[in-house]
């Protein structure tokens, strides 16, 4: 981390250099270098981000649950896993290393140097940004190898839904990470993962689910953020109701996040 450090405050090093002190675009970008690094570098994260997804994917294309729905396994399930990838990064992986980060001082500490809190958020945020192109590299690459299609005028709102729907994972495993203990952080993100992947609309469409879930499910962002992909890369079509759903719920979780969110 002392090259972290170094980095960001390279206004110390005015003594030994006539160069300018690091503007806050430049700190952002370290910050974000450096939490990128560690998520892609951490072998639990590494399975979490990308080899479960890839499962998933492999196991939905050669099981007969989407069956029936109108397109291709590979079509309805790719949607879904993109965006399980996106939970994955933002919510449970951004979750636990900010809870662990907040345990041993780390937030405390460099939220004091030049980066500054809001800095430290914004280079957290651009690390799930660049973790999740990788996703999409990776997983829509496999994808494409099993037979997927998606249609071309999906993409621009597809890609556009996915990083809304970081955004309000990203909200919520901050929330997380701020107000309870890591412990309780590792606790519920594995377990909000395992319930939202699995009966939270996010892999299997609503109608895939048990009748009590149905209900329910287009109202929770997995849900709201699996619909929105599936009309992108099905239909072409932008899902309004889900897209306002998402927007309200990152809204929500980063009013709740700045309120409740404890550096140490």
């Amino acid at each position: 981390m002392s090259g972290l450090v170094n980095g960001l405050a390279t206004s110390g090093a005015g003594k030994q250099s006539p160069r300018l002190p690091s503007s806050i675009l430049r700190r952002i970008v370290l910050q974000g270098k450096y939490e990128t690094l560690a998520m892609v570098r951490n072998g639990e994260q590494l399975i979490l981000a990308v080899i479960l997804p890839l499962l998933a994917l492999f196991g939905l294309t050669v099981t007969p649950f989407l069956d029936g729905l109108g397109s291709s396994r590979i079509d309805v399930a790719t949607p879904g896993i993109l965006a399980l990838c996106a939970m994955s990064t933002a919510f449970t992986g951004q979750g636990i290393a900010t809870g662990f980060d907040r345990r041993y001082g780390v937030l405390r500490f460099l939220s004091t140097t030049p980066l500054g809190r809001t800095g430290l958020i914004l280079g957290k945020v651009l690390a799930v940004l660049a973790v999740l192109v990788l996703q999409v590299i990776v997983v829509g690459g496999a994808a494409v190898a099993l037979g997927w299609q998606p249609r071309a005028d999906g993409w621009l709102p597809g890609l556009t839904l996915l990083v809304l729907g970081a955004a309000a994972f990203t909200s919520l495993g901050l929330l997380v990470a701020g107000t309870v203990r890591p412990e309780a952080t590792l606790a519920i993100t594995n377990l909000l993962w395992i319930l939202l992947g699995a009966l939270g609309g996010i892999v299997l469409p609503a109608e895939r689910l048990p009748i009590p879930a149905q209900n329910i499910v287009h109202y929770l962002p997995s849900g709201a953020l699996g619909q929105a992909l599936r009309d992108a890369f099905l239909h072409g079509a932008v899902a309004w109701t889900s897209t306002f759903i998402l927007l309200a719920w990152t809204v929500v979780a980063s009013l709740a996040a700045i309120r409740w969110f404890k550096w140490n």
